[in-house]
Order: structure tokens, then sequence, then C-alpha cells
């Protein structure tokens, strides 16, 4: 019998790193890669460096621009003790110390991460102030980053309340959330809060760029300029979408194109859209209907066609303007908006902005987009060659146009219209709600009475507390219909500012004092030391039968 040949186990394939995506790989692990947040990094260094610690921190801003990866980077800056272990909290963490790699790699036992939309519960917040009153395993201090602290159930943060005021000596916490104004005002007052602010598009691009050489891909600027753009401020919607760009320019080879990246994108070509506006002021309504439908044919969808419009109309106004020049805007699109500012008025152009943005929310809802979008820019043509009535009337004057072309006035037995006065500008918080409830607007006016705490009001200003949490449509409404109202533009804003009690609490607070003042009376003393258990009913009602 023939022994067997043992040739042992076959050879196996070296196994490679799995793939990490560019928002993961390029997260910023010190503060100076931390792009566009500058003075929150000033004001955090001298913090530190003057042995000035908040207990509590809380960063907001919009997805992508950093919190949670800020969130660790304070935690390396308060727990580093530099290379040679002797070293103290410092904005330039060191990251080769073993708190800096272990809170880096997400596995340092005092820093604890916990994201509030999944542990909403007050048991949760409860295991975490059980948690705190022992001291740091091995750090100096002992670190809890909240994501989404917004998502915490009313009654978790009552149960966090008085550990977030009084929080022993180790204990930082660390709070991130996009919708600050969910989070409670007991809480914003004990936490030091940063706005982590939108990342402008030049910084991303040259973000973007970097990113690009690290990874050897070879990318176009205006590729970048338009991933910038997609981005919105956010970095890491921004690396995603550079991420798709690069695995769609490996397939076909040649780097990141721009055209590639609007194709991906579904973005509608400048140089298109510079076209279809030159047609759009030309008042060719037919070359114009052939060119949405040319972008429409190529897979761009109607809105972003009015979109772009909406942004080429607000490039012109701001070139009219005289404002400085984007660097990253091309020489031929500079050169078109200079030409356009030139011919058109500001009133021209306030009225184009007016029509295409009633154009783009009506594609937004039509069942018929295309059909939508080309009556949109019908509309647009026609209604946008028309002279304002301030034109027209220096034309008659002048007899450019003949006084035959204007509507013959009104027969002499109908009454001729009247134009109305316009309405006193309010000088306070109750002539405000009072021309508000003349104006129909009830709703706007019963907001005020219940949450406005006014810190200022003046002459076409009402600036409001946030103290007290508004309703998340009150102030664009309230600067909507006072403008509408009044004819003239209004300031409505608000400050971080302790502000005067709102009519509601303040007309409270009256009747109080007012009860108290009956409480006071001798007859109703006498009355209740004869019946201790009498109760006052119906006060005011009883009040205003006196005084009547």
């Amino acid at each position: 019998m023939t022994d067997s040949l043992d040739l042992g186990e076959p050879p196996q394939p070296a196994k490679s790193d799995a793939y990490r995506v560019l928002a993961r790989k390029y997260r910023p692990q010190t503060f100076a890669e931390l792009i566009g947040q500058d003075a929150m990094v000033t004001t955090l260094g001298n913090a530190i460096n003057r042995g000035r610690l908040a207990h509590a921190f809380l960063l907001t801003g919009v997805r992508g621009v950093g919190k949670t990866s800020t969130a660790r980077l304070i935690a390396k800056a308060l727990n580093c003790i530099g290379p040679d272990g002797q070293g103290g909290p410092t904005i330039d963490p060191c990251g080769v110390c073993e708190p800096c790699r272990a809170i880096a790699e997400g596995r340092h036992i005092d820093v604890i991460e916990m994201d509030a939309a999944s542990h909403t519960g007050v048991d949760d917040v409860r295991e975490i102030i059980d948690a705190s009153r022992y001291a740091a395993v091995s750090a100096r201090y002992k670190i809890y980053i909240i994501d989404e602290v917004h998502m915490l159930s009313k009654n978790a943060f009552n149960a966090l309340l008085k550990t977030l005021e009084e929080p022993p000596e180790h204990v930082k916490f660390l709070f991130a959330t996009t919708e600050v104004n969910k989070v409670p005002v007991t809480v914003l007052s004990r936490c030091q809060r940063f706005d982590l602010r939108r990342i402008p598009t030049e910084k991303l691009a040259a973000h973007f760029a970097a990113v690009a050489g690290k990874e050897g891909v070879e990318a176009e600027p205006e590729a970048l300029a338009l991933i910038a753009r997609a981005a919105e401020g956010s970095a890491r919607d921004g690396l995603s979408i550079l991420d798709q760009a690069i695995a769609h320019a490996g397939m076909e080879g040649g780097g990141v194109k721009a055209d590639q990246v609007r194709e991906m994108l579904g973005l509608s070509d400048r140089g298109a859209i510079r076209e279809l506006m030159g047609l759009i002021l030309a008042a060719d309504a037919t070359g114009a209907l052939a060119a949405l439908r040319r972008q429409y044919d190529y897979g761009v969808d109607p809105q972003s066609v009015l979109r772009a419009l909406l942004e080429t109309v607000h490039g012109v106004t701001l070139v009219k303007l005289g404002t400085p020049r984007d660097p990253a805007q091309p020489a031929e699109e500079r050169g078109a908006y200079e030409e356009w500012s030139a011919k058109l008025s500001f009133q021209a152009l306030h009225r184009l902005w007016q029509l295409m943005l009633k154009g783009h929310d009506e594609v937004a809802r039509a069942a018929l987009p295309i059909e939508a979008g080309e009556m949109a820019l019908l509309r647009v043509i026609h209604a946008a060659s028309l002279p304002d009535p301030g034109e027209l009337a220096r034309q008659i004057a002048s007899g450019k146009v003949p006084a035959a072309a204007v509507p013959a006035p009104a027969p002499a037995s109908a009454p001729s219209p009247t134009p109305e006065p316009a309405a006193a500008m309010p000088a306070d918080l109750d002539a405000i709600m009072t021309l508000l409830a003349d104006n129909r607007e009830l709703g706007l006016a019963e907001k005020l009475k219940r949450s406005a705490r006014v810190v200022r009001c003046g002459a076409q200003e009402l600036v409001l507390s946030s103290s007290k949490p508004l309703p998340a449509d009150m102030v664009p409404d309230l600067n909507e219909a006072l403008k509408r109202i009044t004819g003239k533009p209004w300031r409505v804003v608000v400050e971080d500012a302790p502000g005067a009690p709102t009519p509601h609490e303040a007309e409270q607070q009256r009747e109080e004092e007012a009860k108290q003042a009956i409480l006071a009376t001798p007859i109703v003393k006498a009355a209740f030391e004869a019946f201790p258990d009498a109760e006052l009913e119906d006060w005011p009602q009883n009040q205003r039968s006196n005084q009547a």
C-alpha cells in the first residue's frame, strides 16, 4: 500500500484590509484637521490654557460639520498625557499616548458614547447618573458623549438636570445635536454651547482636492466645486459624493471629471443653464422650451433646472450689487453675469426671482413636472418682459406708450377706487398683536401672546428671547405677515437674552396681584378667619363686578 503524500494546506490568498469609506477614513484626528470651525477651536483652546473648562459642552450644527468628531477631539484634549506621560489638558493632543489612541479607536473605558436616538428613556440616563459617581479608571476625566441628545425624553432630561448642574469633578458631558431648538432651556443653560457652522464651499473643495490627492485620484477643479456645492456645507456628505465619483471614474478611467459628476448627481450643465437664461431674457419662448426639453431628455429633473435658474438670478443680483468675485466661478459664467447685470434693473431681477420661485414650487408639487416647468418658463418670459407700474408711468409721460394703449378709466358713475392708507407702524408688542388680529392673523397674534418674550421692539424690528421655546414657524410667518400688512420689510429675529414676560405671563401676574389684593382686604381676611376651609373662586369676575 502506497503512503499518501501530505502536501499540507493549500496556500491562502492574502487578506486585504476592509475598505473604509472616505468619510470615516478622513475623520479629523486633531483640531488642525477640523475645517471651517476656527472660532470654536480658538475659544476651546483659550479655555483649556486658562483652566476654565466647563463641565458640559453642547455642540450643534447641521449634519456632517463635525459635531461627533469634535466631541471625540475634546475627549482627547482633556485626557491627553503626552508622549512622556506627564502632559496635561491641551488643545493639541499628541495622538500617540494610550488615552489618545484608545479614544481614537473607540475603546477607552472612561469615554462612553451613547446614541440618544436608541437610548431615549429615563432608565438609560439613570445608568449614566449612577456610573458618574465613580472615579475614572485610567483617564483624567470620565467623559460621556451623547449624540442626538434632543431625542431624549422629557423625563430623561429632567433626571439628568441635577447631575448636569453639579457633576462630580472627574466627569464631563459632551452633547451633540442637529436640532438644538428641541433641547430644553434648562439643559441649554447648564452647558457651554458651540455652534458649528456650515463649511464654506471653497474650503470643502480644497479639502476634497487634498483627499483625492491622498487617494491618488486626479479630479478636475470644477468637479470638486460641483461636489462641494452639492454637499451644502457638510464634509461628510461631500466625502460620500466624492467616494461615489471616484468609483464612477474608476469604471471609465481618466479621473473625476465635471461631466461625470453632473451626470451622477443629475445636475444641469451650467453652460446649458446660461443658454436657457439667455433665451428667457431674449423672450424666445420656442427656444427656451426646446432647451428645457433637451435637459429633460438628458435625465435632468425640471425642478433642478428651475433651481439652477434661481441660483443664476441670485448670482446676477450679487454681481449688480458689486459683491467680491467668487474665485471658483468660471470666467465665462462671470462674464455672462456681468453682461446681464448691466442690462437688468433690480426691479426686473426681483420680478424674475419671484416668478421662478413660484415656478419651482409649482413643479415640486405638480403631477406633470415637465409640463409644469414649461408653463412656468412661459409665464416668466411673458411677465418678466412687462414694465413695472413706475416704468410704465414714465413711458406714458414721455410719449413712448400712447395713451390709447392704457385702459380707459372707469365710467363716471362708478366710484373711483381709492388706495387704502398704509397701516400705522406698530411700536410695541401690544400694537403688533392688535395689527395682526385686525388683519385676520389671529393665530399669529395668539402665538405672540403665549410665547413672545420681547428683548427689543422698535421701528420695523422685533427681537424675541430664546429663553422660551418658540413655535418653529413663528419667526418667518411674522416677517412675512408684518411686511405684507405694513408694506415695509421687518426684522424679526431671536437672540439669547432674557426678555420681558410674555403677554400671557404678564396677564397671569396681574391677575395674581389682583387676587392677593382682594385677599388682603379686611372683610375677606375676616371671612377666611371665620371659615378657614373657604376658597376664593372666580376672583377675576368678582373683581370686575366690584370695579363696575
